[in-house]
């Protein structure tokens, strides 16, 4: 919040601290980002405020004198009358902070275009001066409107302007002078200019920072208690729950876009097999597959079998790694319904990610799991960057121990439908642009293409469980381990060197009993979905 408050002689100051108090905490979210991002851009429902919250950042940003980061203000709408009510907020801020400059100007602004005749053209705009000399210009979306300016540029409504890509690029010029730029809209579906820059944000290739909120997470951080205290009327969770529904009646079949955000359009094929299969490689896919009766065999036993089908088809994989090139790992969980997928990947000098191999377990203990990923983990050595975890359920364990032996690098990731929204993005584009590259096997194809645009996120849907090519079953396992497997790619941990924790020895008596450290079984098999909790 400070990078936005005025210095104490500013008299600004107080008012500020005014405004946030009557800004909702997500409409404070806006206010502190746009603050100290150059590009943020907030996907919304509808009538939740957010024109409030980005008129009072307006302000104050206009009335701060210029070494407290004052700066214009240029407001673009895609509609005269949104212009308009954007100043009137505008100035109903102003008269907190500057009565003088609450009074709005309707003026004629010159974009340096030309009629046939050689006469001016002019935007119609709306205006408001502060004492610090800067302003507030509110204008109608022409990215010429732009032309010759600096300040901080807000594109209201942005998915309903008329040429949204090419404003942008306009906007976008001001960032080279400290200029900053706010993207504000709900959705107007799937294939519009604002979901391709929010799908480029996320995906890492474009910079900025994406907000969202939906009516709901509004009415959580209190939208209609305030709508309540507004009208004088008494709210009420009963009352809530009638106003919500009414709401949501009215909006009929469209209140999947208007209000939870989720554009239309959007359910479908996440991925096309024709790209997918032209970043497949030879890369061996090996299977861990042990009878249900392997998990009562003595300790030993055990872990004697797993030293011998390691040495045998994972140690010669390990010790044809590149010596000084780094390497990461992704794992997706399972116990007893579907497989566990550990994703180790390799960077090349080319900055591509590379999977040297793939190892599946299914029907495998805990222990000896732990087994399969303390052999590769150690291999890599110092070259470890980074590993993330499937967290969700008994996954748990495996991701706590994992951590224990390997420190900061190794990441528990509780899998949840925000997680896959804002790291999904990032595989794909991986996958598209070659720099993330896949096992040519058609089981692992096949589990990336379970994947479906659902509510506009890519997961995997309710009952995506299938056959695969051994008769076991999979659910999109090397589909999640390869998500977890790019999430590792992008971290950058702090490294002091690595030493493997040296193996305990087995207490005697629990050797005599064929026992190991286990973790409670009994909530292997999850209820349904990949989101809090689904099957494996």
């Amino acid at each position: 919040m400070k990078a936005a408050v005025a210095q104490p002689t500013s008299p600004v100051s107080a008012p500020l601290r005014q405004i946030e108090t009557v800004l909702l905490p997500y409409q404070q979210r806006l206010f502190h980002a746009v603050s100290v991002h150059a590009l943020v851009v907030y996907e919304k429902s509808r009538r939740i405020g957010i024109t409030w919250a980005i008129a009072s950042a307006a302000v104050l940003t206009a009335a701060k004198a210029k070494a407290a980061g004052g700066m214009d203000v240029l407001y673009l709408g895609y509609a005269l009358d949104m212009t308009r009510e954007f100043i009137d907020t505008c100035a109903s801020f102003a008269r907190a902070i500057e009565p003088a400059a609450a009074s709005v100007q309707e003026f004629i602004f010159d974009d340096g275009s030309k009629n046939p005749d050689g006469s001016t053209k002019g935007i119609g705009a709306f205006r408001i001066k502060f004492g610090s000399d800067f302003e507030i210009v509110a204008l109608t979306s022409k990215p010429r409107s732009l032309r010759g300016r600096q300040g901080f540029v807000i594109i209201d409504e942005a998915a309903f302007h008329d040429d949204l890509e090419e404003v942008l690029k306009a906007a976008l010029a001001l960032l080279i002078w400290g200029g900053r730029v706010a993207v504000i809209s709900s959705h107007d579906g799937a294939s519009n200019y604002f979901n391709t820059l929010i799908g480029k944000i996320r995906s890492g290739e474009q910079k900025g920072v994406v907000l969202r909120t939906t009516l709901d997470d509004a009415l959580a951080e209190g939208l209609y208690q305030r709508i309540c205290y507004v009208q004088g009327k008494k709210w009420s969770p009963a009352a809530e729950q009638a106003w919500r529904a009414d709401i949501y009646g009215f909006y009929g079949s469209g209140a999947a876009e208007e209000l939870d955000v989720v554009p239309s359009e959007g359910s479908g094929t996440w991925l096309s097999r024709g790209v997918l299969e032209t970043r497949t490689i030879e890369a061996p896919v090996m299977r861990l597959v042990r009878d249900p009766e392997f998990t009562m065999l003595p300790v030993e036993a055990r872990v004697a079998d797993i030293d011998a089908w390691l040495d045998e088809h994972a140690a010669p994989l390990l010790a044809a790694l590149h010596p000084h090139r780094i390497c990461a790992f992704g794992l997706d969980f399972a116990r007893t319904v579907d497989r566990s997928v550990l994703w180790p990947i390799q960077r090349d000098g080319d900055l591509v990610w590379r999977p040297p191999f793939l190892i599946e377990m299914t029907r495998i203990p805990f222990e000896q799991q732990k087994q399969v990923l303390f052999r590769v983990g150690d291999a890599f050595g110092p070259r470890l960057a980074a590993g993330a975890l499937d967290a969700s359920g008994n996954g748990a364990y495996l991701a706590e121990v994992a951590a224990q032996r390997y420190g900061s690098s190794v990441e528990q990731i509780k899998l949840s439908e925000s997680w896959y929204r804002e790291h999904m993005p990032k595989l794909k584009a991986g996958l598209d642009n070659g720099l993330f590259l896949v096992p040519k096997d058609g089981d692992v194809v096949d589990d990336f293409m379970q994947f479906k645009l659902v509510k506009g996120v890519a997961r995997l849907p309710d009952g995506a469980s299938r056959e695969g090519s051994d008769g076991l079953s999979r659910h999109g396992d090397a589909g999640i381990a390869a998500a977890l497997a790019c999430y590792a790619s992008k971290a950058e941990p702090m490294r002091y060197g690595y030493t493997p924790v040296p193996k305990p020895a087995l207490p005697a008596s629990a050797a005599g009993r064929g026992m190991a450290m286990r973790p409670d079984h009994r909530d292997d098999e999850r209820a349904s979905g990949r989101f809090g909790g689904g099957t494996y």
